[in-house]
């Protein structure tokens, strides 16, 4: 099934998101045709999208657009039309947001994957691969090894440990224990609405695509950044936030003792890792991580985006927390190594430097952060 016999024509859904902009420029260059079906949400894209929306524009008059929501059964039925694969990244995103809009979140991305395979189930079409924008969230916390009782899988933390300043997972018999990577065979045990959606919408894929004859590809990205992404949205995305909040000449709050660590995965390099699942036969019926392998905690990212953008702001580790938030997860890369030979190209450091310079073009945003704490305070989430 190479992209020479028939896969050309692809409908990436939330298309005019951040990943989506960058997988379709790229897919364009490499000679496929790209529809998009998006709804330019105004919490992404601002108030007029069409007119004001970098990632809109990006590809404004590139794809097929179709504005539309992932929650109609016309709009879906409209965009599957003569396509041959989906890559679906159409969702509501943001752990915090996701643990008080529940139906909204259950909505887009539960109803809106289910409605897309009730569609190819009982309706003539020309899919033959589905990609599916899975999530590190879907494994909760990540896994440990315990000194006696080797790997374990510590559910999530408790409100009275972390209000006492003890951050850090522990297993039954309060042991330390010892952050391990993450793979795929990992347990699932998400610990937010957002996680638990993805795991539904990855199940689902997964699980009905085969009775299809179509082929399921699925891929739980870490925490993206780089170039283009929502410097406005205080919902997604620690480097976004921070960004803001030093170009604001605003102090850095910091949660819990700083030293949560996430595995930052560049951009370019989680394009690369979904060309290679829709062009690659070895890619059907797999779930893989996507990440670079590497943990980096908050309080190097902070004190890296100060260095880069050379404003000195104050930091301050609050203690503070968020419930359904995870203390460490980063991903093993073996199986995306071994079955695609996906290697990741942009570490850390080099990230930063990218990203940075790239804020620096930009003009700064509304720091909206304590809009969004505000509700999660109000909403007991925040503590």
């Amino acid at each position: 099934m190479g992209k020479n016999i028939t896969m050309k024509n692809i409908l990436i859904t939330g298309g005019a998101g951040f990943i989506g902009t960058n997988l379709a420029l790229k897919l364009i260059e490499k000679g496929y045709t790209i529809t998009v079906l998006d709804n330019l949400s105004k919490q992404i894209h601002g108030d007029n999208p069409e007119l004001t929306s970098p990632l809109y524009k990006s590809i404004k008059d590139k794809v097929k657009f179709i504005k539309g929501t992932v929650t109609s059964r016309s709009d879906w039925e409209k965009a599957i039309q003569n396509q041959n694969v989906i890559v679906h990244f159409a969702a509501e995103t943001g752990t915090g947001q996701s643990m008080y809009c529940i139906e909204k979140y259950t909505e887009v991305n539960i109803q809106g994957t289910a409605i897309m395979l009730d569609i190819l189930a009982n309706n003539k079409h020309s899919i033959e691969k589905i990609v599916i924008a899975s999530s590190r969230s879907i494994y909760g916390e990540g896994k440990y090894k315990h000194p006696q009782l080797g790997i374990v899988y510590p559910s999530h933390r408790k409100e009275e440990d972390m209000l006492a300043g003890n951050f850090e997972l522990t297993y039954k018999d309060n042991e330390v224990l010892e952050l391990l990577a993450t793979d795929e065979e990992s347990k699932i045990h998400p610990s937010s609405v957002y996680g638990i959606t993805k795991q539904n919408q990855e199940q689902m894929i997964m699980t009905v695509c085969p009775t299809l004859d179509i082929a399921p590809v699925g891929f739980r990205y870490q925490n993206v950044y780089g170039p283009g992404q929502s410097l406005s949205n205080p919902y997604t995305g620690i480097l976004s936030i921070f960004s803001t909040q030093i170009r604001n000449n605003n102090p850095i709050q910091i949660f819990e003792d700083g030293k949560e660590t996430r595995d930052f995965v560049f951009i370019d390099d989680v394009v690369n890792a979904t060309i290679l699942g829709i062009e690659k036969e070895e890619a059907n019926g797999h779930v893989f991580n996507v990440g670079t392998g590497v943990a980096t905690d908050v309080l190097e990212v902070a004190h890296s985006l100060i260095k880069a953008y050379d404003i000195n702001v104050p930091v301050t580790v609050t203690g503070k927390f968020r419930l359904g938030d995870i203390r460490h997860n980063f991903a093993d890369l073996t199986k995306i190594k071994s079955l695609l030979g996906f290697e990741p190209k942009v570490f850390f450091r080099e990230g930063i430097e990218k990203f940075s310079a790239w804020v620096l073009q930009q003009e700064i945003q509304e720091d909206k952060l304590s809009i969004s704490l505000e509700e999660m305070k109000k909403k007991g989430l925040l503590k």
